[in-house]
């Protein structure tokens, strides 16, 4: 026994008891008298160990004396005086018997849908520990959104506010005795196999005995061992010599996924660990569990919480991931990289395990993200618990799986729709409520209905770690892809794109923060014509009321039809609408030669000498390729004019035409005689370098008003159309819907060739044409 703690004998229980009758008191009134916990009271009772200081504090307040009812102490092995007990080769020679076990045992990883197990040491990523537990941090919804981007919510940010981070080994070096939380696919068993394969591999506390426990293995043992003896089953070493161990305070006692015990077995295997901790105390425990998995409480131990992967470990294990393979991490980065929203599940190593499995595959990610992330909520729904032969007990029987999807769809859509990102607790207990008590024989008892939502609420977040706690009382989904997920699939799978749903999807159009939930939705409709229908038409009466953005819409149809060559109507439209949107925009402002230089940048066009002036730009603005790029605002017009005029014309001025006078002018083009005689007249008006910077001052602003009268003369080009700021704000949406259309159509989505081509014909046209085109056809 440790002298740190006492134990009542029987003849002590039995007066402790009689003074508890004397003094009317019960244990529970012992307890708060003393301020403490009912278990060290019950511990006392039952003969178990106590701190020292307690003990003999209860024994005052019961009116005994500590001294006639403690136990004696325990006896330590006997040591004589010739050292005839050598405990360091008993360490040496149990490690040597369990070293190929704790290597067959924890020196692989296998996880979903891997075809064969991997070496540990070839894709174990440290892991860093959060000494504050997550959930049980004291902040407010708008702290909580401070740390989130402000552009593009992001909740990968939140993986940055917790105030210490420490790696792994260096939290078991300093906690002796330690509890690490986290979220289903966190790492944490990764992390105790990693810790057995280092010690017994002389790399970390090379002078103990790793001790790795499977709890789940133990609880359903055959014939109910205690924890020592099925210690000793399992290293197949002789009783004696894993006592020495443990007594001697050598072994590094590993017990992993305490949530994996089934609940018939959950009080004895608590009350083993506990009494094995007790009775052993020198020896080092790092145990696992799930969050919010149950109400364990292990006084000695310090809990922690598994970080999420960021940057750096993401990095780290995708090198290690490719190394020798076809698809190159690089590739995978970049690739992530390009997409946040996929990056932000990588923080979790689980499902970073199962990005990589997918774009291995076929070296990139699918077109079809919905897809993908349904592949990760099966991950964590079905198959994490099913592969590793793992039953859990559920809460709340009626919810299937899909009951359980169609429960979050409910809350994610109510929450998305407010903004609400977090919520908090009783919230989102009363979306459950609201639910289960319509599920058939649900008990409709208010006070019944309550505690089953605080149930099924942490039930999900412990289970599926789909919803989680970001606060005290405060939680979210722990992806913003997940919540954007089952947003869309309300309105797909739930309400099956139902008339009604999706002229409520639709109305979001403007609204940026709603982008993924449209891509998503069309992406996972098993027929996206009718929501691309409404969305198109939703988008064409954005402006429809405007009689000045009309006749733009109208100008940019007529000019795309001078275009001559194989361009896609469409796709010609769009690159007019884009071209005028930033010329209009950049005459806006002041000709400045800082500015204009900047400008010049995105205005470096390329024609052909046997092709118009104005659209031979040898772009690939094929629609069915990728018409998102010509509706881009930064698109890569990236060749050089024919037309060429002073290079450091080009710098000072990046004029809003759709030419770009970027060398020098070269009239061999076959141009029309007057524009090519008045091109001739504005050169020639062109200072030399050494003097281009003062003229411009002088006489930029006057030269550039000429040249633009020259082009919208003879090329219709170069109009100022003087929109209005609440003009340009409505522009601005019709512009961003057009292209969120377009990346739809872009997804992988499944529509049929008629409806694709509907949208692609009346793309970008002024609403009075796509009404006579509907009424012709």
């Amino acid at each position: 026994m440790s002298g740190r703690s006492l134990c009542c004998s029987p003849e002590g229980i039995q007066k402790a008891k009689k003074a508890l009758i004397h003094y009317s008191l019960t244990q529970k009134a012992l307890a708060e008298d003393l301020e403490v916990t009912r278990q060290p009271i019950g511990k006392f009772f039952t003969g178990k160990p106590v701190d020292r200081n307690l003990f003999v504090r209860i024994c005052d307040t019961l009116n005994l004396e500590w001294e006639e009812i403690v136990a004696e102490p325990a006896s330590e092995p006997e040591v004589n005086q010739d050292n005839s007990i050598d405990i360091d080769a008993i360490v040496q020679e149990v490690r040597e018997k369990i070293k190929s076990r704790i290597q067959e045992l924890c020196g692989t990883m296998r996880v979903l849908d891997m075809t064969q197990p991997i070496g540990l040491n070839e894709i174990y990523t440290s892991v860093n520990i959060l000494e504050k537990i997550t959930g049980q941090r004291r902040l407010g919804i708008d702290e909580l959104l401070q740390h989130c981007s402000s552009q593009d919510f992001d909740l990968f940010g939140l993986n940055r506010i917790t105030e210490k981070r420490l790696p792994g080994l260096e939290a078991v070096e300093k906690y002796s005795k330690l509890m690490i939380l986290g979220k289903p696919g966190a790492g944490k068993t990764t992390f105790l196999k990693y810790l057995a394969i280092q010690c017994i591999g002389g790399e970390f506390q090379a002078e103990g005995v790793p001790i790795f426990v499977t709890l789940k293995n133990f609880a359903e043992a055959a014939n109910k061992p205690g924890l020592l003896q099925h210690i000793t089953e399992e290293t197949m070493n002789p009783i004696s010599s894993i006592r020495d161990v443990l007594t001697y305070g050598k072994a590094l006692v590993l017990l992993d996924g305490l949530d994996e015990v089934r609940e018939e077995d959950s009080n004895r295997v608590l009350k083993e660990i506990r009494e094995f901790s007790d009775r052993f105390p020198k020896n080092q425990f790092v145990m696992t569990c799930r969050i919010a998995a149950k109400e364990y409480t292990f006084e000695k131990f310090t809990e922690v919480e598994v970080a999420d992967f960021d940057d750096d470990q993401i990095f780290n294990f995708t090198n290690k991931w490719f190394k020798d393979k076809a698809v190159k991490p690089e590739t995978f980065i970049k690739r992530l990289k390009e997409n946040n929203r996929i990056k932000e599940l990588a923080a979790s190593p689980l499902l970073l395990t199962l990005l990589c499995l997918a774009f291995e595959e076929s070296g990139d990610f699918p077109a079809n993200r919905s897809e993908l992330y349904k592949e990760g909520l099966d991950a964590l729904l079905k198959k994490w618990d099913a592969k590793r032969g793992i039953q859990r007990d559920q809460i709340y029987k009626k919810l299937s799986v899909q009951r359980k999807e169609d429960l979050l769809s409910k809350i994610a859509l109510t929450t998305f729709e407010g903004s609400d990102y977090f919520f908090k607790q009783k919230i989102a207990e009363q979306y459950i409520t609201e639910y289960i008590r319509n599920l058939p024989g649900a008990n409709i008892d208010e006070e019944a209905l309550q505690v089953d939502s605080e149930q099924v609420l942490r039930s999900i977040e412990h289970h599926h770690g789909l919803v989680v706690a970001r606060a005290k009382g405060i939680y979210s989904f722990s992806h913003l892809t997940f919540h954007e997920y089952f947003t869309a699939r309300e309105f797909v799978v739930v309400r099956q794109s139902s008339e009604e749903a999706l002229q409520n999807i639709v109305s979001h159009i403007t609204e940026k923060r709603w982008r993924e939930v449209f891509l998503l939705a069309v992406g996972m409709s098993p027929n996206a014509d009718r929501l691309l229908l409404l969305i198109k038409e939703k988008i064409d009466f954005i402006l429809a009321d405007d009689q000045r953005l009309q006749e733009f819409l109208l100008w940019v149809r007529e000019k795309s039809l001078t275009v001559k060559f194989s361009y896609k109507p469409a796709a010609v439209r769009a690159f007019y609408l884009s071209l005028s949107r930033s010329l209009s925009r950049s005459l806006s402002r002041s000709l400045s030669r800082s500015l204009s230089r900047s400008l010049s940048r995105s205005l470096d066009l390329s024609l052909s000498r046997s092709r118009s002036l104005d659209l031979d730009l040898d772009l690939d603005l094929d629609l069915d390729l990728d018409l998102s790029r010509s509706l881009d605002l930064d698109l890569d017009l990236s060749r050089s004019l024919s037309l060429d005029l002073d290079l450091d014309l080009s710098r000072s001025l990046s004029l809003s035409f759709d030419l770009d006078l970027s060398r020098s002018l070269d009239l061999s083009l076959d141009l029309d005689p007057e524009l090519k005689n008045l091109l001739q007249k504005l050169r020639e008006q062109l200072p030399s370098r050494q003097e281009s910077g003062k003229w411009w001052l002088t006489n930029g602003i006057a030269w550039s008003k000429e040249l633009r009268l020259v082009m919208i003369k003879h090329r219709n080009i170069g109009h100022d159309w003087q929109f209005s700021n609440e003009q340009k704000e409505l522009l601005q949406q019709y512009y961003d819907a057009n292209k969120l259309l377009v990346d739809c159509l872009n997804s992988d989505c499944y529509v049929s060739r008629e409806v694709r081509q509907q949208i692609e014909d009346t793309l970008l046209l002024p609403i009075a044409e796509i009404k006579q085109r509907q009424q012709q056809s």
